[in-house]
């Protein structure tokens, strides 16, 4: 008995070293149970995990435990039991009933009994032992101390209450696997510990953490941010995670260090490296979902994603929310039944009222107007499909006679002094339009030419709906009647609708990002530097594609129910779009060269635009450089060279057209490459999505479909035509409902240059960042006081509002 509490007070560190009994008789067990002891020394928030033990142990005998009676204790606060012999819930002290309720639990079989004993006796000799540092014979040495800090992530449920367990792996050694002594690992906070070893382990090289899921406690996963560890002021170690851990396997992370695949020297670290991209190139694996266009990820669905892929519970909820009251919210509910035309806009006024931003009310107001058609050209949800000519396209016989410019000047002249711009939709050209709700909708493929005044207003002079010109194929002019020219323009905003979104949103944006994001966590580990600097950029990319391959483009999605362009036509837009994407039009500064708009009047897109690029060109190419000391360098890294590898094989189909590289040859190649990937999954998707609303939310100006043919002569549309032409009530509805909640931001957004996840450590590309803030927020400040002076503010390229990755 004395030798027994001699050992319990040694491990509740009362003892001195001399009082360890090395051996202990389990008939001493009359007077104070083991368990009982074990269970007294530990510290409350460490009970569970020391039941968790007997329990397994218990399991290891196949001796069956009355688990179900640990569900009235595993819940008690500090230093109290809840004695399930009572007939409700009663906090008593746990002197008093601890011993009684643990015997509910343990087995009655008089063997496993005396085995537990012997089994709880070694624990506390083990306990013992780690007391005093070990053995005697390595008391006299002097243990080198690793001081250890565990960060907890501060998103919703990122906490655990399973036990977890870590181990430090050097260049010299390991460290024993040791629990990290917290009963609940809470979101956002630290778990410190020191870690004692008889030698340094050397330069440490990776962690492993595991984190194991007891039989009585539930499966509880954990959002590990970071680790830190502490060896002296001068020697401290950052382990960037950032990743779920739901299972019990064990998990290795490596050193902060950036390192490219010729820089890893350690055998442990080549080894994680090995294992980590085979793992993820089976998780992370490329699906053809339909012919011509580009691989996605292959997944059942969002919730068949990775976690690390998937939505935070904030983004979730937020995401459901917003979609499932968004009609509710814009007043909409009732009109979802509805299936009948509008009789009249003022009908439609009543609906939209409800819900309304600056630019929505404003392009309401003034829809009809012609500088406003011409202005979104520039500066709505599509700005990269104007071009400026020096000559017409041989399928639009616009002539002299057709036209009166100012000035008595003519066509010929305004050409020449680039004053003509074209707005060419040939992409739609022959697509079958969809049949909704049982009717046949109408889907144009038209020609607009544009003139800018001398005031630098951008006017359209003249649209051709259909691409081959001829008699039932009027070009209709402002000179028209009021209604035939309102119509015109009205098929091409429709038109508008479906380049847009396909094209120019869904392709250009949202396709290619996953396409960049899947390659990335396929090829690039998390130690190598251009992981580093994207994986910020892939941030709900792989779900947000999920759910709109799902509710979205598929066979029973919204484009389905409400848009010309779904159905049949709607993969063929995207077949021929990808077809005819180049790389050099998805770099902004050769998009607009290309396009001859260097110096258009008003075009809020290119100057913000190309403030942007030139920013993130500048940040890539500090980071790349300091990595990166030459061409041949870029050449070596055979990780780099396979994520670009199948960026072509799957995001371009293999099409030596596109101008997309197949491999990197120099650093500049690579700098503008990345640039061009930061500013298309970020800049990019903000233009042209961030808009929706503001010029979508009034139907008339963007409706995504129309019921009845284009007018094949002049003279014959009336109100009554145009309103039978416009989509019913329903489809309407629906149609605003969608684009707000594209259109909304969520409250988890990340802005362009924000870095919550440390995965960069190093000095040097922790000053860039800090220098890429700056630089952004200098151009957010210009941006918004140029503003103040526009009738329409254009504040999607604005940094503050620029989300770093395409997340809805």
């Amino acid at each position: 008995m004395e030798s027994l509490l001699a050992l319990l007070h040694h491990c509740r560190g009362v003892g001195r070293p001399g009082e360890l009994v090395r051996d202990v008789d389990p008939q001493e067990f009359e007077g104070l149970d083991p368990v009982y002891a074990y269970f007294i020394y530990e510290e409350w928030g460490q009970i569970c995990a020391a039941f968790a033990k007997v329990q397994d142990y218990f399991f290891s005998l196949r001796v069956p435990v009355k688990s179900h009676l640990w569900n009235s204790v595993k819940y008690a606060p500090r230093g109290m039991w809840c004695s399930p012999f009572l007939g409700k819930l009663q906090w008593t002290p746990l002197h008093r009933h601890a011993k009684q309720n643990l015997l509910q639990v343990l087995p009655t079989n008089k063997h496993a009994q005396y085995k537990l004993r012997l089994w709880a006796i070694g624990r506390l000799k083990e306990e013992a032992c780690s007391r005093v540092s070990g053995p005697r014979h390595m008391q006299e040495r002097t243990m080198v101390e690793y001081h250890v800090t565990v960060y907890t992530g501060d998103q919703t449920y990122s906490s655990t209450i399973n036990p977890v367990y870590i181990k430090l792996v050097g260049t010299e050694g390991k460290s024993e696997r040791v629990w990290l002594r917290s009963f609940i690992n809470l979101g956002g906070w630290e778990t410190t510990l020191t870690i004692s070893c008889p030698k340094s382990l050397g330069q440490l090289v990776l962690i492993e953490l595991d984190k194991q899921n007891y039989y009585i406690l539930p499966k509880d996963d954990w959002f590990a941010s970071k680790v830190m560890v502490k060896r002296s002021e001068k020697e401290v170690y950052t382990f960037p995670i950032y990743s779920w851990i739901s299972d019990g396997e064990t998990h290795a992370f490596r050193e902060g260090k950036a390192l490219r695949i010729f820089d890893d020297t350690s055998s442990s670290g080549r080894e994680v490296r090995r294992r980590e991209m085979s793992k993820r190139s089976i998780i992370y694996n490329w699906d053809l979902s339909h012919d011509g266009i580009p691989y996605s990820i292959k997944a059942d669905g969002p919730n068949d994603l990775p976690y690390k892929a998937q939505f935070s519970h904030t983004k979730a909820f937020d995401f459901v929310y917003t979609f499932s009251t968004g009609l509710i919210e814009l007043g909409l509910k009732g009109l979802m039944i509805n299936h009948e035309n509008w009789e009249d806009l003022a009908q439609i006024n009543a609906v939209f009222n409800n819900k309304d931003t600056f630019v929505s009310k404003f392009v309401q107001k003034h829809w009809e107007k012609d500088w406003l058609f011409g202005y979104q050209f520039l500066n709505g949800t599509n700005p990269n499909l104007i071009q400026r000519i020096k000559t017409l396209p041989a399928n639009f016989p616009v002539t002299d006679d057709l036209i009166c410019f100012p000035n008595n000047s003519n066509l010929d002249q305004e050409l020449k002094h680039g004053n003509i711009y074209l707005c060419n939709f040939e992409n739609l050209d022959g697509m079958r339009a969809n049949i909704v709700e049982g009717v046949q909708q109408y889907l144009m493929a038209p020609l607009v030419l544009l003139h800018k005044r001398p005031d630098d207003t951008l006017m359209p002079i003249a649209i051709q709906l259909k691409q081959k010109p001829g008699e039932d194929n009027p070009i209709f002019l402002p000179s028209d009647s009021h209604h035939d020219w309102l119509l015109a323009k009205i098929f091409v905003r429709s038109a508008y609708f479906a380049e847009h979104q396909l094209n120019a949103h869904l392709l250009r944006t949202h396709l290619l990002a996953e396409v960049f994001a899947v390659s990335l966590l396929r090829n690039l580990p998390m130690v190598h530097p251009l992981y580093k600097l994207l994986v910020p950029h892939t941030r709900y990319t792989l779900q947000i594609n999920e759910l709109a391959r799902d509710r979205l483009i598929g066979p029973k999605s919204v484009f389905t129910d409400i848009a010309a362009s779904g159905g049949e036509a709607l993969f063929k837009i995207l077949e021929r779009s990808l077809s005819k994407t180049t790389y050099r039009s998805l770099c902004l500064p050769d998009s607009i060269t290309d396009r001859d708009m260097e110096d258009v009047p008003n075009f809020y897109y290119k100057q913000d635009g190309v403030r942007l690029w030139e920013i993130i060109y500048k940040f890539v190419q500090g980071i790349i450089l300091h990595y990166y000391k030459s061409d041949k360098e870029v050449q070596r890294d055979t990780e780099l060279q396979t994520w670009i590898g199948e960026i072509f094989k799957f995001g371009f189909l293999s099409n030596p057209e596109s101008g997309i590289p197949d491999k990197f040859t120099t650093v500049s190649d690579l700098i503008k490459f990345v640039t061009m990937v930061i500013f298309t999954c970020s800049a990019q998707h903000a233009a042209v999505n961030s808009g929706q609303f503001d010029y979508g939310g009034w139907m008339p100006n963007t409706p995504s479909t129309l019921q009845q043919p284009p007018p094949s002569e002049k003279w014959k549309a009336t109100k009554t035509t145009m309103l039978q032409t416009l989509p019913p009530i329903n489809v309407t509805a629906q149609g605003i409902a969608t684009t707000w909640l594209l259109s909304k931001q969520s409250s988890d957004f990340v802005r362009l240059g924000d870095y919550p996840e440390e995965h960069f450590t190093e000095n040097t590309p922790r000053r860039l960042q800090k220098v890429f803030r700056t630089s952004l927020d200098e151009l957010s400040a210009k941006i918004v006081s140029r503003n103040t002076d526009l009738k329409i503010p254009y504040t999607y390229l604005n940094p503050s509002k620029v989300e770093n990755s395409v997340a809805i």
